[in-house]
């Protein structure tokens, strides 16, 4: 078996479990490859046990990986996408930062949970990606232009709303006057559209949601649409520039930019351990439902 690992910063007492982790792999034999900075990291913090190759672009990993593990938080999943893309590699969250929303592994259980794993104890979450394109300034976007959360449009620093001007499978739907629009994915409806009124949305269903940022309009309210709905957009604005995120990816755009977001060609694939679910989650992380009079 072969797995990858990633991550990006050194959270405290973070240490012990990299290397708890690295000692029930290498235990099990496992052929561990490091993502070049954060093997770095890693050496500088700790003294490990052995040396471990690296790989430091998208280009060098390919379908020989069984397994991806992330060590973070939900944003370094986000970021670990970017080395996954399209192959389908199964990613292991293990969480060492605060909310861990998608890395559902906790950092005091990586023994147990890494037994089961290798065991083929699990189940796959496929979660739906969003792919951005435009057409005035397709290199400005990069060349990596998906986001497994959500894309959003949103204005520069400044008190002036933007216009967002809405196509659904080019029928016009409307145009919002806010400080900006959110199109959202399932895996992202319990993030950045929730904090700013969004659904709820289970991991399975296949939908998108648009949820405003702050409209002026009174009656735009967060929709839910299918997701195979190709989404155009046109954004004015009194400024020169508006600003398009993608999950922790930031770009800079000119105004009356048409942008066209929708579905993107490939999925991402978590792993969940037998027992977890999305309610569940729910209930621990934003302690959903919860009333003393349950």
């Amino acid at each position: 078996m072969k797995v990858g690992i990633y991550g990006q910063f050194y959270h405290q007492d973070a240490g012990k479990y990299i290397q708890e982790l690295l000692d029930e792999l290498d235990r099990a034999q496992i052929d561990v490859i490091i993502e070049e900075n954060f093997l770095d990291i890693i050496n500088h913090h700790e003294t490990i046990k052995k040396e471990y190759n690296h790989f430091s672009t998208f280009e060098e990993l390919d379908d020989s990986y069984d397994l991806f593990f992330s060590i973070g938080g939900d944003g370094t999943i986000l970021k670990t996408i970017y080395y996954v893309r399209h192959h389908n590699i199964p990613i292991v969250g293990i969480n060492t930062g605060r909310l861990g929303f998608l890395a559902t592994i906790q950092k005091e259980e990586i023994k147990e949970s890494i037994s089961h794993i290798l065991s083929g104890d699990y189940s796959i979450s496929k979660r739906s990606v969003l792919q951005i394109n435009s057409e005035q300034e397709p290199a400005t976007i990069n060349d990596f232009n998906f986001a497994l959360n959500e894309i959003a449009v949103s204005r520069r620093n400044t008190t002036s709303m933007i216009t967002v001007e809405t196509w659904l499978n080019d029928n016009y739907l409307n145009a919002y006057w806010a400080d900006g629009l959110i199109v959202s994915t399932p895996t992202g409806s319990t993030g950045y559209s929730l904090s700013c009124g969004g659904p709820v949305i289970m991991p399975d269903t296949q939908n998108f949601v648009l949820t405003p940022i702050a409209p002026h309009n009174l009656n735009a309210r967060p929709l839910i649409i299918k997701d195979d709905t190709k989404i155009k957009l046109k954004v004015s604005t009194r400024e020169d520039t508006f600003l398009v995120s993608m999950d922790s990816r930031i770009a800079t755009l000119q105004k009356n930019s048409v942008l066209t977001v929708q579905k993107a060609p490939f999925q991402i694939h978590l792993v969940e351990l037998n027992g977890s679910s999305f309610p569940k989650t729910l209930r621990k992380k934003l302690l959903w439902g919860q009333d003393k009079r349950n």
